[in-house]
């Protein structure tokens, strides 16, 4: 068992590089001049698309520990988490310093009148408090609100998938997709939700005092 645990520490490293290829790949494209006519749009692009998968891939952890018996899984969880916010704060810089040049007072008119922008940026905004309570101190202190603070993540992936289906005009057979991986995500959950809440229903009615008949004289 200490050597299983050993070997999970071992490969974080890994998976923290594997996280960070995406952005190596999207500098070196840069350099390269590889990013076609339009390489404002191809940065907001695959940032953000990084961002949507890496949001899925922390919502797939809990399927994947159900499924397989793989609990160990979950020590992934946080850096995938921590990534999506992190491409997704890249996503939103691309937009602030380069696609609108620093204009910054134009993102407020920019939320009020596009959509895509006013739900992409609320799902920015949802990111910030669970990456500041991603800690193991930060569980500890917060209890059982943790949990129900971390809920947001269903709110924060749904806002994405959006952001992506309204953004594109045309051929939206990609954002369905990842709405798609998002409606089976939750979908899978239904049923352990009914077993939880009837579980925890039980558990109340266990500790509830039987009450004592009265004998009449």
């Amino acid at each position: 068992m200490a050597l299983f645990r050993d070997r999970i520490a071992a490969s974080k490293p890994l998976v923290f590089l594997l996280c960070l290829a995406p952005l190596a790949a999207l500098a070196w494209d840069t350099i390269q001049n590889e990013l076609g006519t339009d390489p404002v749009a191809q940065l907001e692009h695959r940032s953000g698309l990084w961002a949507l998968r890496l949001l899925l891939a922390t919502l797939a952890i809990t399927p994947l520990r159900r499924v397989t018996g793989w609990n160990k899984a979950v020590r992934y969880r946080r850096m995938l988490g921590l990534f999506a916010f992190f491409y997704a704060s890249v996503h939103l810089a691309i937009y602030l310093f380069i696609d609108l040049g620093g204009y910054w007072a134009d993102i407020f008119e920019q939320i009020a009148k596009k959509p895509y922008i006013t739900v992409g940026f609320a799902a920015w905004l949802l990111l910030i408090p669970l990456a500041v309570t991603s800690t193991q101190k930060m569980m500890r202190r917060l209890g059982r609100r943790w949990g129900r603070l971390h809920k947001l993540v269903y709110a924060t992936a749904l806002l994405g998938v959006l952001h992506f289906l309204w953004l594109v005009k045309a051929d939206k057979r990609e954002p369905l997709a990842y709405f798609a991986v998002l409606a089976a995500l939750m979908l899978w959950r239904l049923p352990w939700a009914t077993l939880s809440s009837r579980n925890q229903h039980l558990r109340t009615l266990q500790r509830q005092p039987v009450p004592q008949m009265q004998h009449r004289e």
